[in-house]
């Protein structure tokens, strides 16, 4: 009942907001060619609209920060691979992986071109093309529609052919979202051995969509 009761209490005023999303200013570059702690924070809110057949938007409700060689749990920390390649781009690209053989993670290329940095987008709120979302994750269960980085790349129809682009472009992009109070919390990051005393993971407290360790 909480996922729905919290839907409800959404409705109205996002259904104003909803008509304006096209109208809505894409964040720049210089957005994401900053300290990649405080771009994942920053993201927090921030609205990803991906188009696919029907416009489908996402808010970001859960990020982690990667820091370059600094960081051990980075794909970067140790050399320069045709992996990781993407992370060493100019900031604004897409970084794009597969894990387990079978799951895609979407991530946001961060700081100046050369510095591997990104941000993990970990978690979504469904905010517009939910019935799309469904149909690609093979689900009707909303609460478990977009909580978690893989569940979020199935919902949105993201896969490796993406990788590389641009997050201003036609397909993709990020505009702020609704203007609203909340409390950020930092924890340690999640499916990592390494770094793990790095608070570097970020997430809208109370929000039902946040994922679960």
């Amino acid at each position: 009942m909480e996922i729905y009761s919290f839907f409800l209490s959404k409705y109205y005023e996002r259904s104003k907001l909803n008509k304006k999303c096209s109208e809505m200013e894409k964040l720049p570059c210089s957005f994401f060619k900053r300290n990649t702690l405080i771009v994942a924070q920053d993201l927090l809110g921030k609205y990803l609209v991906r188009v696919c057949n029907n416009k489908l938007i996402g808010k970001i409700v859960e990020t982690e920060a990667y820091m370059s060689s600094n960081d051990p749990a980075c794909h970067a920390a140790k050399k320069r691979t045709s992996r990781n390649e993407i992370m060493y781009q100019d900031a604004g690209v897409l970084y794009i992986y597969l894990i387990y053989g079978m799951y895609y993670c979407l991530n946001i290329v961060t700081e100046e071109e050369g510095k591997p940095c990104a941000v993990l987008i970990r978690a979504l709120e469904p905010i517009e093309g939910m019935q799309q979302m469904m149909e690609y994750r093979k689900t009707q269960k909303i609460k478990n529609l977009t909580n978690g980085p893989s569940k979020l790349c199935q919902a949105l129809n993201i896969n490796k052919k993406y990788n590389g682009i641009d997050i201003s472009g036609d397909n993709f992009y990020l505009t702020n979202g609704e203007v609203e109070d909340f409390e950020i919390v930092k924890a340690s990051r999640i499916g990592i051995k390494v770094g793990t005393e790095n608070l570097w993971r970020f997430y809208i407290k109370d929000n039902p969509f946040v994922s679960k360790t």
